[in-house]
């Protein structure tokens, strides 16, 4: 995605070569990078670069220069050259260079950088991002396979972005002919400028959008109102056939309003809270039309750009812009944001952890206008380049998003999309495991995370004592820790119901009990039985997460065997009582046999209704509870 439209903010420097002609160059370069030309400016500092000359300065702007231009591989290249220098540079390029690595495969490096990022600047909101979501991939990965996705058929060799669907015709932005031999092209990417066109949604056929909202410069990212009679879009701030400038004489973008009136757009002008000094961008309306959310790098903003709203009025004037805040907001670049009547939230961010580029995030709006529960929309939409400009319809779950990923017809394309599976609410489950009495870390701990009986997950705690595991919203879950000479702890634990983290610390007693041959499992390792339903010999649900403790006890302790006594309640006869004990003890073998023990580490009997732990014996009045407790498996040490 090309930042003309992503709102940079770059900061210059000024540096010095030894040759004259070559800082006569430089200047040159300068000139052309400080007023945003980077393709021209690249162009002279590479033949500079090429005759062996090093400079910290231009390689970051070498690298920015390929980098506002999402041109990953270029930017990757120059920012390994900076960091090949070994000198002190700030922070942001530790983060630039990690999304340059990314979005080029290499993944494990990038983490590394952000893990550096991270340490050197804990206040920037990015880093605490990563840091609350060190699994960030993990979540990705369980939000991806959710799309059927193809090319929206209206794409050209150049850049075509940002839609928007009304009336069953699909507007856009791009740069492909327009039809005259006076095309001009942007000196910072490269391109021709961006004008809108329209489509049907079902027919490959593309117009451009013959009004007077188009001009000579960028016009994008079109919002329509529900009955078609307003529009706010994006342009370069041109009006009149004047440009208008900032302090610097840069050129910058508006969001602009137009109304229909006899078929013919009209009162083509930008919207008040707008500014020659700053830009504005890619608006959306919420689905009462009562609110406008744009990108914005207006005074206040957090990032390069960030996320606002601002209400619109009965007469259609404006409120005061509100910064959306730091729950969606970083100091990178947030953008193209899309508003749906479900209260969600869909924008593009380099911030937020992601793949590298622009990656989509979704968010849930609170009435009060904060946002929470912001996730990555996972690997179908998104990839290591720029994924931005979502929307989607709701009800049928069809949209459309723009991209730059390898695979397109131009710079940026269109891709149109089938929501087949809604997007799971995730959380990340994280904890330490120390020593209940002294509170030491204990590293190496196996941590195992169970949905009922079943293991979902096993991980070993890291050398500080942490683990981690990504789960559902609002589910609830078994967490076992366990330590060579320490007691094995389980504990159950609550999600929470939106996204985010759930702390759960785990501290282990010290192992001090010592068993004998003749001891049942419950003198040291709390299992002394198993419990059966009436007249049944199959394993219950809770029966099992017990045999999955005792699966645990056996495999630490390789050298014990167990037998396995069965039990009846006294009703039913004797002989029947005996049978079906008999078959409870063959159950619980086969249960362990089937998970791993050796059955020659196993022994068991049926012992029917002649060892009752209670009075219940035949013809005394009992409670089911108290029946309950005679039909059982106990569990007697016969080796070590």
């Amino acid at each position: 995605m090309k930042n003309y439209i992503l709102l940079c903010l770059i900061i210059v420097n000024v540096f010095s070569f030894d040759s004259y002609a070559q800082q006569s160059k430089i200047n040159a370069a300068d000139k052309k990078y400080d007023s945003y030309a980077y393709v021209d400016a690249i162009k002279t500092y590479e033949k500079v670069a090429s005759k062996g000359y090093k400079s910290e300065d231009m390689f970051k702007k070498l690298g920015n220069a390929y980098y506002f231009n999402s041109n990953f591989e270029g930017a990757a290249k120059w920012y390994g050259e900076l960091f090949a220098m070994n000198t002190a540079v700030e922070p942001e390029y530790y983060y630039r260079y990690a999304q340059s690595l990314k979005s080029i495969g290499e993944a494990d490096k990038a983490n590394r950088l952000l893990g550096e990022f991270n340490a050197k600047n804990k206040t920037d909101n990015r880093a605490k991002l990563y840091e609350q979501n060190v699994n960030y991939l993990d979540q990705i990965k369980a939000n991806s396979g959710r799309y059927n996705i193809e090319n929206a058929g209206i794409n050209s060799k150049y850049s075509d972005y940002g839609t928007f669907v009304h009336d069953n015709k699909i507007y856009f932005a791009s740069a492909r002919d327009t039809g005259n031999f006076s095309q001009r092209k942007h000196k910072w990417t490269g391109e021709y400028f961006t004008n809108l066109y329209v489509a049907d949604v079902d027919s490959a056929k593309v117009k451009k959008f013959k009004t007077d909202l188009n001009t000579k410069f960028h016009e994008a990212s079109p919002a329509f109102t529900k009955d078609g009679k307003t529009v706010y879009f994006t342009r370069n701030n041109y009006a009149d056939g004047k440009k208008g400038k900032n302090g610097e004489k840069i050129t910058l973008i508006k969001i602009y309003k137009a109304t229909l009136e006899n078929e013919k757009w009209t009162n083509i002008t930008p919207v008040s809270f707008s500014s020659d000094n700053y830009s504005t961008a890619h608006p959306a309306l919420n689905p009462d039309e009562k609110t406008l959310y744009f990108a914005s790098d207006m005074p206040g903003t957090l990032g390069q750009s960030d996320l606002y709203k601002v209400s619109i009025n009965s007469d259609g004037s404006f409120g005061n812009p509100e910064n959306m805040g730091k729950t969606i907001n970083t100091e990178g670049k947030e953008t193209f944001p899309y508003v749906t009547d479900e209260n969600e939230i869909y924008f593009a961010s380099d911030g937020h952890p992601g793949l590298g580029g622009l990656d989509v995030f979704a968010g849930k709006l609170g009435s009060n206008g904060t946002v929470s529960d912001i996730q990555n929309l996972g690997a179908d939409i998104n990839s290591p380049k720029d994924d931005f400009a979502y929307v989607i319809d709701p009800e049928t779950r069809k949209g459309y998003f723009s991209s730059n990923k390898d695979g397109g017809e131009g710079s940026d394309d269109i891709y149109k999309f089938l929501e087949t599976k809604k997007l799971r609410c995730i959380q990340e489950l994280t904890g330490t495991i120390t020593d209940a009495k002294t509170g030491i870390v204990l590293p190496e701990s196996k941590v195992s995370l169970y949905d009922n009986q079943t293991v979902l997950n096993t991980t070993i705690a890291d050398v500080s004592g942490n683990y981690s595991f990504p789960v559902d919203c609002g589910k609830t879950y078994n967490v076992r820790a366990e330590k060579e000479e320490y007691e094995t702890k389980e504990v159950s634990i609550t999600i929470g119901k939106v996204s985010g983290k759930t702390n759960l610390p785990i501290a282990l007693d010290k192992s001090t009990c010592r068993v004998t041959i003749g001891d049942d499992l419950g003198t040291c390792f709390g299992i002394k039985m198993i419990y059966f339903d009436l007249d049944k010999s199959n394993i219950r649900i809770e029966a099992a997460i017990d045999l999955e403790k005792i699966l645990v006890v056996l495999n630490e302790n390789p050298g014990m065997k167990l037998d396995i006594r069965s039990h009846t309640d006294s009703r039913a006869t004797f002989k029947y009582n005996e049978a079906l004990s008999d078959r409870r003890a063959k159950s619980t073998i086969q249960w362990l046999i089937k998970n791993g023990v050796d059955k020659g580490r196993l022994t068991g009997k049926g012992y029917g209704e002649t060892q009752l732990v209670n009075k219940c014996a035949d013809n005394v009045p009992c409670t089911e509870a108290e029946h309950q407790e005679n039909r059982r498996s106990e569990f007697i040490i016969t080796a070590l």
